[in-house]
Order: C-alpha cells, then structure tokens, then sequence
C-alpha cells in the first residue's frame, strides 16, 4: 500500500494546530448564559399581557422555559464531564448532543462578537463531537460503517468519474483515493465519494449504516454531523495546500486508525 499520502498527511497534520475543545465550550457556556438571560427578558415582557388572559399563563411560560433551560444545563454539564473522562450513559450523551445542537448556532454569533473565527468554532466543535461519539464506544460490523469523502479530494485532471462508482478509479497514486479504497477492501467497509451534503444524505440514507466517518472541510463536516444525527458520527478535517475545494489531501493514517476504532 502507498504510503504517500501517510506521509504528506502526517506532515500537513503537524502544521495545522489540534484543535481545542474547550474554545467551543466556553462559547457554549456564553450562549447557556445568553439564552437564561434572554428567556428572562422575554418572561419580563409578556408576563403582564399574559397575566390580563389568565393569572397561570406567566407561571406557565416560566415553567416551560426553566424546564428547557435546565434540560439544556444538563446537556452541557454531561458534555463537561464526558470530555474529562468521566462513565456517562447513553441517554446523558444524547441530551448532551441535543444541548450542543441547539445552542451551536448562538455559539457562531458570539464568537463573531470575539472575533473569533468561524472555521476555529467549527473545528473545536467537531474535536468535541468526535470526543463523545468515541465516548459512547460504538462498535459496528464492516459492512455498516460508511466513509464518506468529497470529490475534491481527487486530482482535478483525473478522467475517471468516481462519484457514481469508486471502481472507475485507477489507483494511480495521484491522490489519496487509491488509498482510501484499498483501506475499503482491506477492511471491508463502504465508501463513497460525494458531490456535496444533498448527495451525502441520499447515500446515508441508501446505505442506512450504522456510522459514519466522514472527511471533509469545517462547514461540510459541521453541518453533516448536525443533519445525520442521531446516527454516529466522527470528522476527519481534509487538508487544503491548493486551497478549498480542490486537490485536497487527508491523513490516511487517522482515517485508518478510525476505522478500526469502529469496527468490532
């Protein structure tokens, strides 16, 4: 097998900073604070219009927004203590995850408001996600774990269409997807190259596998695992020495070492 794009993915993976987790966690907890505060605000403002209706209904609504307040509490408590390693139970991971979807698109904005990036949110929150996918453990037989990659990450001159079918590629070495199909084979698990999100969610629900590894840049990654959950879902950040969305490259020693991670 090639070693090529071990290498030059070890390499590029050694320029590029690991991301922090706990950048997107204290972005989190701002937006927890936010949403109280805003939750707050907005039970102050209609408390007395609907206090004309019926004396119950600020109880109500009060009720309503503190129950969803500190389901979302809980949520983020069970990510805390899943990252410092600490047993949870499946059903704690789940409104954990439910917690971090729901508070992910406050948690852009205000790292705007810090002038942080978005594409350092997004790859801390992917570095978060990963950490409680492996959490839960999950083992899988090699026919239902699917690979997902772009189709940026062939060579822009290749002929060969290998979006339709992976077996139309020639293994040339020019890209990573010779590499990637003989890890396919190697372990008999499914893969495929996609055009974007719209045919990505047409394979996953084709294929119906029961998780996904997936490569692909911070956006498409971000927004994948948001739209496959519940269904498990690990990241592997493409690499980019040409730029977005052409020529992309990927460490195919971590995209190895993931797939063995899954497989029972």
């Amino acid at each position: 097998m090639s070693g090529k794009y071990w290498a030059k993915g070890e390499a590029l993976m050694a320029a590029v900073p690991r991301p922090k987790k706990r950048l997107f966690l204290a972005l989190i907890m701002v937006s927890l604070l936010v949403a109280g505060l805003s939750c707050y605000g907005i039970w102050m403002v209609s408390f007395q219009g609907l206090a004309n209706i019926s004396v119950h209904l600020p109880f109500l609504l009060g009720s309503i927004l503190v129950i969803a307040l500190v389901a979302i509490a809980i949520g983020f408590f069970g990510v805390i203590t899943a990252i410092l390693g600490f047993p949870a139970s499946p059903v704690f991971l789940g409104v954990a995850w439910s917690a971090i979807n729901i508070l992910f698109p406050l948690a852009i904005r205000i790292g705007k408001v810090f002038d942080i990036e978005k594409e350092r949110v997004e790859r801390s929150f992917i570095e978060v996600s990963n950490h409680l996918v492996r959490q839960k453990r999950i083992k899988v037989k090699p026919g239902k774990l699917l690979v997902l990659t772009p189709h940026c990450i062939q060579h822009e001159s290749c002929p060969h269409k290998i979006t339709r079918d992976t077996a139309n590629c020639k293994m040339c070495g020019k890209c990573p997807v010779g590499d990637l199909l003989r890890l396919a084979q190697l372990y008999g698990i499914n893969i495929a190259v996609v055009t974007g999100g719209t045919l990505a969610r047409k394979v996953v629900k084709t294929l119906r596998p029961e998780a996904v590894l997936a490569i692909a840049c911070e956006r498409d990654l971000t927004s994948g695992i948001q739209d496959i959950f519940p269904l498990p879902a690990v990241g592997i950040l493409n690499q980019r020495p040409e730029g977005p969305c052409c020529n992309t490259t990927v460490d195919v020693a971590q995209v190895e070492k993931a797939i063995k991670d899954f497989l029972l």
